[in-house]
């Protein structure tokens, strides 16, 4: 059994975690490992991308997601990864790639060697995730098990009925301000890795949990996503919270019995066993 089982360095609900790193031969990336406190015999591996929007966001808010992934079944390794606008697309999301792949390649480090491989996160951190499944597919690998978007932020034109509900405008918006500062030009929109949403061909992408609520900005982008993705082919699990959820502030709380993050817990579990090799 991997070691990280009996490393009860913190404690979060049933989820125990440390911190660790990840070195490649260009960077070492700082994180959070977090397990299970009964690990199953062959879980998961997930890398998780915390929630912000490009520009802000740390391990610590991401704490709540990455123990209900934990929770569900698997082991979270929860990324640092570089924040705009110091560090921008595709630069940011190349690096997030190597990551991946080394976290891919050394998976026996932390759960078997044949352990499948997942990517999760939340609002820019779903972007991120969608991203890294794409160049997976087009780059010859990691093989992803799956892919679990939580509100992620798909569409840089910011032009959706939930997020006008949000009184999302081109001023003071805070989705705005993190596209604007991790794409830094306009033109690179048009990029399907920038922006999920608009990518011409989704077919041959792992199969995908999104998870969204009534009252989440980002409801509208997320069920357009999952439509595009069902006509492409692809195994489609959509979720929408029943509101109120105060999505999605919530993925910074901590999880609770009763709260929309539990009642995902459920759904990720089950997206864990369906999509794990027989």
């Amino acid at each position: 059994m991997p070691s990280i089982a009996i490393q009860k360095v913190q404690t979060v609900s049933s989820v125990f975690w440390r911190e660790e790193s990840l070195a490649t031969r260009a960077a070492r990336f700082d994180g959070r490992l977090y397990a299970p406190a009964e690990v199953p015999d062959a879980p998961g591996l997930v890398l998780h991308l915390h929630g912000g929007h490009f520009n802000s966001g740390s391990l610590a808010e991401g704490e709540a997601v990455a123990t209900v992934l934990a929770e569900a079944g698997a082991v979270v390794f929860s990324l640092s990864y570089p924040l705009a606008p110091a560090h921008r697309f595709p630069e940011a999301l190349d690096s997030i790639y190597v990551a991946l792949d080394a976290l891919a390649r050394g998976r026996a480090k932390w759960t078997t060697r044949k352990a499948p491989v997942y990517v999760a996160g939340e609002e820019a951190g779903g972007n991120l995730a969608a991203a890294l499944a794409m160049m997976a597919r087009d780059r010859g690998g990691p093989a992803l098990a799956g892919q679990i978007l939580l509100s992620p932020m798909l569409d840089a034109c910011l032009g959706t009925a939930s997020l006008r509900a949000a009184q999302a405008g081109p001023v003071g918006c805070r989705w705005a301000d993190g596209w604007a500062d991790y794409l830094g030009a306009p033109e690179r929109a048009a990029h399907p890795y920038a922006t999920p949403l608009n990518a011409a061909r989704l077919a041959g992408l792992p199969p995908a949990l999104l998870i969204s609520a009534q009252d989440d900005p980002m409801r509208d982008e997320v069920a357009q996503y999952a439509t595009l993705l069902t006509k492409a082919g692809v195994a489609v699990n959509h979720i929408v919270e029943a509101a109120p959820t105060h999505w999605p502030k919530a993925y910074a709380e901590a999880p609770r019995e009763g709260s929309c993050l539990c009642s995902a817990r459920g759904a990720i579990a089950d997206f864990y066993a369906r999509t794990a090799p027989s």
